[in-house]
């Protein structure tokens, strides 16, 4: 299983961090999406593709900066 970091420069809050998790929850191989507010990160496990985790989180209202 693969597990990837995004950055999203949006997350503020635990109502970000509630709304980004259940999105990435309802996606097919996904098997677990941790957000951490204070590093605005979502660790994503499983073997769903980048663009499907974007454009999970790009639904929920928020934009994944690029990487670096």
């Amino acid at each position: 299983m693969t597990t990837r970091v995004f950055h999203v420069p949006d997350i503020s809050c635990d109502h970000c961090k509630r709304a980004i998790e259940e999105a990435l929850d309802g996606l097919p191989d996904v098997a677990s999406a941790v957000v951490t507010v204070e590093r605005r990160d979502v660790e994503v496990e499983g073997a769903a593709s980048d663009e499907a985790v974007i454009a999970a989180i790009a639904e929920a209202g928020y934009e994944v900066a690029p990487a670096g």
